[in-house]
């Protein structure tokens, strides 16, 4: 009899192999967040040293530059901001023309030692950029279509300078912007005198930047 009611009866699961079971799967899970959690960890703070890196590098490129450029600076002639080395354009031309003045043509060649030296110590190139204000032209010659043609010719104008004084043509590139990316409001005559100038930028070769987006 006691067999037959003992065999009708479910055997019950102890209760400590229950707890067991949950503490497993609860330890599981908390491992597994574990290993997230680490890993964004991990991947933030090689983010943060890239990052300190780039700040660095950028840092130190700056300062080797602000070295190599210690004269003209000091003497006022150029201007160094964010990396980019500005020049009045009344220092290297007359109004609406792209010819070199005298005193721009002996600036360019003081300039020419420094910066090829830079440019090879960095393995870098370097973009002359030629910007004019935002008047049309009223030039009755008509030499220039507008003031893009002007800032491009002036800006092949300092390059050609560069390179006769040294400066590798594999290492200069020039580029025009005519009236955009003002510096100053075209309201008035000293804004418009602080828009008309040309810019040099050693920026990374193409090559180098295109193996470091690969990296």
């Amino acid at each position: 009899m006691s067999d037959e009611l003992d065999a009708g009866l479910e055997p019950t699961v102890p209760v400590w192999a229950v707890f067991g079971d949950l503490m497993a799967g609860l330890l599981g899970a908390f491992v597994l967040i574990l290993v997230c959690v680490l890993g964004m960890q991990i991947e933030l703070t090689s983010q943060l040293e890239a990052e300190v890196k780039q700040r660095q590098e950028a840092a130190k490129r700056l300062q080797t530059l602000e070295q190599a450029l210690a004269g003209p600076l000091a003497a006022g002639r150029v201007t160094l901001n964010n990396g980019r080395i500005g020049i009045s354009g009344s220092v290297l031309f007359a109004f609406n023309s792209a010819e070199l003045q005298p005193e721009g043509r002996q600036l360019l060649k003081s300039l020419t030692a420094p910066l090829a030296a830079y440019l090879q110590s960095r393995d870098e190139i370097l973009m002359v950029s030629g910007f004019t204000d935002d008047r049309q032209m009223r030039d009755g010659a008509r030499r220039f279509a507008d003031n893009w043609e002007l800032s491009a010719q002036r800006a092949l104008t300092v390059t050609r300078a560069l390179i006769e004084d040294g400066v590798p043509s594999s290492s200069v590139f020039a580029a025009a912007f005519g009236a955009e990316q003002a510096v100053a409001s075209n309201a008035d005559a000293e804004g418009r005198s602080k828009n008309r100038r040309v810019e040099m930028s050693p920026t990374p070769r193409p090559s180098n930047a295109i193996a470091k987006r690969r990296e």
